[in-house]
């Protein structure tokens, strides 16, 4: 059956050594008095609009939703990740398993690989050349600069990769693979298949609460992956 696999990015195919956190934070000191306010609050399953918003609300900002300037704060901060994954001194980790599995799905007929990110565009693909993977090889994506809500992330990116199935795919033949519970709940929205793993800021125990399909410690074991992803 063709299958559409959407990753999300951070914590799940890669991390970047908090060089998405430094830059979004950089981009927003013109913007408030004190970022300080920005201690605590979490960035994990949040898109980056989303994060953008919540940051400039802890800072007291009076209209922390006005989409023109939260798209500007979000074009500086790509200019700003580029610099920051660019320095010595960053290292990019691809997570256990991912090349492996990677390599596998690519391989296996009817398969499509797409992203599902909180991440915009501009950012998920130079995360993704930072730790030597080309974008070009998943061919469908949902991103934060399509939708600040999560949830709507889903619907957009089986919409387009209807190309690759003749109609727009849903239910089984979508899997979510997430390292947070958003990822696990925004599947929901397609009744699609999600597929956790800790390798982010969550453990299996809290992963498991949310009743995705299949949870993993990491995506090492590829021949459980595979499995839990086709069965």
């Amino acid at each position: 059956m063709p299958t559409l696999i959407l990753f999300d990015i951070d914590g799940t195919i890669l991390l970047t050594a908090g060089a998405g956190r430094r830059a979004i934070v950089a981009a927003l000191r013109d913007e408030v008095a004190d970022v300080a306010a920005f201690e605590g609050i979490r960035f994990d399953g949040k898109t980056d609009p989303q994060i953008v918003v919540e940051l400039l609300e802890a800072a007291g900002d009076p209209e922390p939703r006005e989409s023109a300037r939260v798209e500007a704060v979000c074009r500086r901060y790509v200019r700003l990740l580029a610099r920051e994954l660019e320095r010595p001194d960053n290292r990019t980790t691809v997570m256990p398993g991912m090349h492996l599995l990677l390599q596998q799905l690519e391989a296996r007929p009817g398969v499509v690989l797409g992203l599902l990110t909180g991440n915009v565009a501009e950012g998920a693909a130079l995360k993704l050349r930072s730790g030597g993977l080309d974008p070009a090889r998943f061919l469908v994506g949902a991103y934060g600069s399509d939708a600040a809500y999560r949830p709507e992330l889903p619907p957009i990116a089986a919409r387009r990769a209807a190309r690759y199935f003749g109609r727009v795919p849903e239910g089984s033949e979508v899997v979510i693979i997430g390292d947070t519970p958003a990822d696990i709940a925004c599947g929901g929205s397609i009744s699609a298949r999600t597929v956790a793993v800790a390798t982010g800021a969550y453990s299996v125990a809290e992963l498991e609460a949310c009743e995705p399909h299949a949870v993993f410690q990491d995506l090492s074991d590829t021949a459980r992956v595979l499995d839990a992803i086709f069965s």
